[in-house]
């Protein structure tokens, strides 16, 4: 659980920076509609991404606590299938983006090869 809340935490500043990075390069969230997509895609998931880290929060005080075994059960097996709904939606909207499935398991593959 802290792995994953690491890797998330660290997403969220990746995210963080490239939004610096695109408005120091003049990409500007009222420039166009193609930038305020983007921006609005990149803001929802990093919304999606707190509303998940609060839930691990709260699951890992749960567990620190030592709560009853089905109370955590529950706790974590919820938490876990937010946390599998989230990278099902974004390997979605990846492969709505890129358009073929091929790139997506491309790009997936590089990080299981």
């Amino acid at each position: 659980m802290s792995l994953g809340a690491a890797f998330a935490l660290i997403f969220l500043l990746g995210q963080f920076l490239l939004w610096r990075q695109l408005t120091s390069a003049g990409y500007f969230l009222a420039r166009n509609p193609a930038n305020a997509f983007f921006y609005l895609l990149i803001a929802l998931h990093g919304l999606h991404l707190c509303g998940g880290l609060a839930a691990l929060g709260k699951v890992g005080r749960k567990v620190w606590r030592a709560r009853e075994t089905a109370q955590l059960r529950l706790s974590v097996e919820l938490c876990a299938t937010y946390w599998h709904f989230l990278l099902l939606l974004w390997l979605v909207l990846l492969a709505l983006l890129t358009h073929s499935i091929e790139q997506v398991v491309a790009i997936c593959g590089r990080f299981f090869a």
